[in-house]
């Protein structure tokens, strides 16, 4: 059955802000401030939905705490992707036995990807009795309603039922730092790569309007944020589910044109819809950072069938090459699995064959993780955990060297970068980004921590660039 776009409806946002109010008022009836904390894990995404948790719960009359012994309210914020976050998390929710025997009247949510699947959610059910209420990220424009349901009933609430997800425009933010924001511009995926859960558990490929995007873009920078990061599981198949017109390489046009001295940034990239006109755009955009992270995760060709990935390699290093002559001065980052089911020791050497010929500037690689639901979970593989920590650590060892190699090309060079916090050590006491993301920590004084600045760089390792502000 064809996939039907749904916007949730002003109003219902309307009811479900009544709704918090009516919580307030219960919360705060004995004249305290309730504390709230949001735990989150995993990607851009879910620190972008815990910004809307924390907004309803600011509505709602709630402080925040990072003491989940000091929490009313624990709302535990998960992660899918791969088995260790899920068991990470669920480590930590059964920790919460001795926040609630402390703080009986703590009431505790877990939310997110992990908990849209069926069978985790029924774990959580029948072994986790502490947790009040479960949803996923489809309800999460509900979360008042559900909340009020568990206040009311004193009974546990469960809203994870299979769905393809909506838009819900106009949700309450609380945002962490005053610095960088994320934006998020669609949500789910329609890849269906045979290794992912992200399409089962967020849903079909669904783009927010394009003068909504823009409106928040430029209510951020009018917030002054200087680093805005446009989110999405697929970013530049932006717009293909709309009649507006506009696709990815427009909106960065659209915002790009918003006066004012700020970044943009953008989470993933497919390499399927990395087009001549996205790296174009990038290029004559002054705002837009020349940055992409654009996962490979192989550099064999059958794997890369095997992962339903729509490229082969040949296809990807032409990109590359397309990219890098739009912009000379790009960064570029990927992704990479190590172990995907049935891939062989002469396959893995395509893949780090693939890495040299590219020289990424940082890469993120993981052993595959089988995930329950994914077409992946049930191909044969022949090959150990240690024969695949074996390649893990060879291709580890690879990233490392080619990462430093290109940090080092850095040293003695000037850049601009925005300097956006604090290391919270004596020396190199700020941390920075270049336009390329790169980490550059500081010795300055902190009343820089929001401005760009030149910054000489002095030395560099594997994993950062150092630095001494120049006039």
């Amino acid at each position: 059955m064809a996939y039907e776009r749904k916007e949730i409806p002003a109003s219902e946002i309307r009811r479900q802000e009544d709704v918090c109010r009516e919580i307030f008022d219960v919360l705060t009836s004995d004249g305290r401030r309730p504390l709230a904390m949001v735990d989150t894990y995993g990607c851009q995404q879910n620190e972008s939905d815990s910004e809307k948790i924390r907004g309803y719960l600011a509505l709602m009359g709630c402080s925040f705490t990072t003491d989940e012994f000091q929490a009313d309210i624990m709302v535990v914020n998960t992660c899918a992707v791969r088995e260790h976050a899920e068991m990470r998390v669920l480590g930590n929710v059964g920790a919460l036995t001795h926040t609630k025997a402390k703080k009986p009247g703590q009431i505790i949510a877990v939310c997110g990807c992990m908990v849209q699947q069926e069978h985790m959610a029924e774990k959580i059910k029948k072994s986790y009795p502490i947790v009040d209420l479960v949803f996923g990220p489809h309800e999460l424009w509900r979360f008042p309603e559900l909340l009020k349901e568990v206040m009311t009933t004193h009974g546990r609430v469960f809203a994870a039922d299979k769905c393809e997800g909506a838009v819900a425009e106009g949700l309450p933010k609380n945002r962490d730092g005053a610095v960088k924001a994320w934006l998020s511009i669609m949500y789910g995926c329609n890849n269906f790569c045979t290794y992912c859960v992200v399409p089962y558990v967020r849903g079909r490929e669904r783009s927010r309007r394009p003068e909504d995007i823009a409106a928040e873009a430029r209510e951020l920078v009018a917030a002054g944020y200087k680093d805005i990061t446009l989110l999405g599981q697929n970013v530049n198949s932006y717009g293909k589910d709309l009649d507006s017109g506009t696709d990815f390489s427009d909106l960065i046009r659209m915002i790009n044109d918003i006066p004012g001295d700020f970044l943009i940034r953008f989470m993933t990239s497919h390499p399927k819809d990395a087009t001549e006109k996205l790296f174009k755009t990038m290029a004559e955009c002054e705002k837009c950072a020349h940055h992409i992270h654009l996962p490979v995760q192989s550099g064999s060709d059958r794997v890369l069938r095997a992962m339903n990935r729509s490229y082969d390699s040949a296809k990807y290093l032409s990109q590359v090459e397309l990219a890098r002559k739009y912009m000379p001065d790009l960064v570029l980052t990927t992704d990479i699995i190590v172990g995907f089911p049935g891939e062989t020791d002469e396959e893995f050497e395509e893949t780090i064959s693939l890495v040299e010929k590219v020289r990424f500037d940082a890469m993120f690689t993981f052993i595959f993780s089988p995930r329950v639901g994914t077409p992946a979970y049930s191909m044969p593989d022949p090959f150990t955990r240690e024969q695949k920590q074996v390649r893990f650590d060879r291709l580890l060892e690879v990233s490392n060297r080619i990462s430093g190699e290109k940090h080092r090309e850095y040293e003695g060079t000037i850049q601009r970068v925005l300097v956006d916090g604090e290391t919270g050590r004596e020396e190199y006491n700020l941390s920075s980004r270049t336009n390329g993301g790169r980490l550059v920590h500081l010795r300055a004084d902190k009343s820089l921590i929001g401005q760009f600045i030149n910054v000489k760089i002095v030395s560099s390792n594997t994993w950062a660039l150092y630095g001494e502000p120049v006039k």
